[in-house]
């Protein structure tokens, strides 16, 4: 008897853990810190302070028009902004010198915000 004891105990102990990880749904993929295939771990998700991108709201129109002045005014205070249009996932900007010519075009992502020159 006390030499099926010990291998009793230990099958016993070894099951237990079994039927504890199926019960927990421990995940191989999670156990190495990559998550589940396809999901946040796998695709890389562009982010900024506030959050994933992917989640905010389309800037408007209006915010695109103070982004773009704030920059220009930055750069040369005689600059102004001209038309702006909805590019699909961008606005367009023109940029407006001295002499009412378009000097530069420049792109506001809807997303993020960040500037894209144009032209």
């Amino acid at each position: 008897m006390k030499r099926l004891t010990k291998p009793i105990l230990t099958g016993s102990l070894i099951l237990a853990i079994a039927l504890l990880i199926s019960f927990v749904g421990i995940d191989i993929a999670n156990a190495c810190g990559w998550g589940q295939g396809g999901g946040q771990g796998y695709v890389p998700q562009r982010r900024d302070q506030n959050g994933y991108l992917a989640q905010k709201q389309a800037l408007t129109q209006e915010q695109a028009r103070d982004i773009v002045t704030n920059y220009v005014k930055r750069l040369n205070p005689k600059l102004e902004v001209g038309k702006i249009t909805d590019n699909g996932g961008f606005y367009e900007a023109e940029v407006i010198g001295e002499g009412n010519e378009v000097i530069q075009l420049v792109g506001v992502d809807k997303q993020s915000g960040r500037l894209i020159v144009l032209n």
